[in-house]
């Protein structure tokens, strides 16, 4: 009984194993700030931004993923669309450190080794903690003390991948997150004068392309799926 149980538990590591990959890369694009101030557009990249990917591919379908994100923000009322919001004449620059874990989830079978399925649109979701720099006190008229904070999102979004050349993969992708705070534009009920935010939460998007380099499939991997 040990022997047989050994053997099935040999099995399914065995599996999962080959049909396991690994994908690491870096990304580059822009992002855009939906608040309390400026625009309300939500694909409307305006600043750059990028990071670092790592992928985990579980099944030719299913990818876990974890990513770090470098998020400039930044919004002024002169752009604004809305006539109410340009008489405000508010603005305000900030900077998130993303760091997300989620899955991605691909509509076909996605294997860049087999020539059949190297490209595939996809839906990612990840939970994220970001570090930005939030108003702490009203020091002096027109001068705020801004203190590190961090808070929690919600990154989620649609992208298309496929094969650029080698173990070279290209995607894009556009993804919002929201967020569970509302003071990445500086709008806090602490502070009387920065008191002009309304009932939501912020958010904001990235808009962008990625390269990844895959790596750890057995040189046979391709022949499974034949």
């Amino acid at each position: 009984m040990r022997k047989r149980v050994t053997f099935i538990l040999f099995t399914i590591i065995s599996t999962i194993t080959l049909a396991q990959s690994h994908e690491i890369g870096a990304f580059i694009g822009g992002s855009n700030f939906i608040g309390d101030i400026g625009r309300t557009n939500y694909i409307y990249p305006n600043k750059l931004a990028g990071g670092i990917v790592y992928k985990f591919n579980i099944n030719p379908r299913i990818a876990l993923r974890g990513n770090y994100t470098y998020i400039p923000t930044s919004a002024n009322d002169a752009d604004a669309d809305n006539p109410f919001r340009q008489t405000q004449g508010r603005s305000f620059s900030n900077t998130v450190h993303e760091f997300a874990a989620g899955a991605e989830f691909n509509f076909f079978d996605y294997n860049i080794s087999d020539y059949r399925t190297t490209y595939t649109p996809y839906i990612f979701t990840q939970i994220a903690l970001f570090n930005y720099k939030s108003p702490a006190e009203m020091v002096s008229n027109n001068i705020i003390r801004l203190e590190s904070k961090f808070s929690y999102a919600i990154p989620f979004g649609i992208g298309v991948k496929g094969l650029l050349f080698d173990n070279l993969a290209i995607a894009f992708e556009i993804g919002a997150r929201y967020t569970f705070t509302d003071d990445i534009d500086y709008s806090t009920p602490k502070i009387n004068n920065l008191n002009f935010g309304g009932n939501g939460n912020d958010l904001y998007t990235f808009t962008g392309l990625s390269i990844v380099y895959t790596f750890g499939r057995p040189q046979c991997y391709s022949g499974l799926t034949e």
